[in-house]
């Protein structure tokens, strides 16, 4: 393989991800929001709240933050299934979509992402546990936002996020997350 032909194979799998930036969380339409946030910005606050709970976990934040940024690139192929569409529909494997997706990447790249899609879908690891726990972390903020915003019917995707929790780090900032309030850090500190 030639250089250029590594080179435009890694940029292919760039271009696609790309799309994950116009492609809509599917889910919440149900609750009733019109203009649900992108799978890009789910991924990329996925991937704070990963290096975060990371070290609040004793988990490596570097990886935990890469397999949140990566947990769901295989949707500009297969969609944001929501929730109850996947009582109908049995997917192809995430593992087989990004082996897909990286086919003509550099042999390198591909083994990297690849080893960490398959890595966060096992949740074997403690940075795939906390990387599940950032995602459904993220969800569960997402909804305490979008209530806050006057979205009433979040409350099943606040408990059904809740419930997913596996560490006692994800559970604390969930706590926090529903008793804050999302615009508290526009108030000016407090004077001494």
């Amino acid at each position: 393989m030639t250089d250029d032909h590594d080179a435009a194979g890694a940029m292919n799998f760039i271009f696609e991800a790309g799309v994950l930036k116009r492609a809509a969380r599917t889910g919440w339409w149900f609750a009733g929001v019109k203009q649900p946030e992108s799978i890009a910005e789910h991924s990329f606050r996925t991937a704070l709240i990963g290096m975060m709970l990371a070290a609040m976990e004793g988990a490596d934040p570097a990886r935990v933050s890469m397999l949140c940024v990566l947990h769901d690139t295989q949707e500009t192929r297969i969609t944001d299934i929501p929730h109850i569409a996947k009582r109908y529909l049995t997917a192809v494997p995430n593992t087989a979509v990004t082996a897909d997706q990286v086919a003509a990447c550099p042999p390198a790249v591909a083994q990297a992402i690849t080893a960490a899609v398959a890595e966060y879908e096992a949740r074997e690891t403690l940075e795939a546990v906390v990387a599940r726990d950032a995602d459904k972390l993220e969800c569960l903020v997402q909804a305490v936002e979008y209530r806050h915003q006057g979205v009433d019917n979040v409350q099943r995707w606040i408990d059904s996020s809740r419930a997913a929790l596996k560490t006692a780090s994800a559970h604390r900032l969930a706590d926090a997350a529903l008793s804050g309030q999302p615009l508290a850090w526009l108030a000016p500190p407090p004077q001494e």
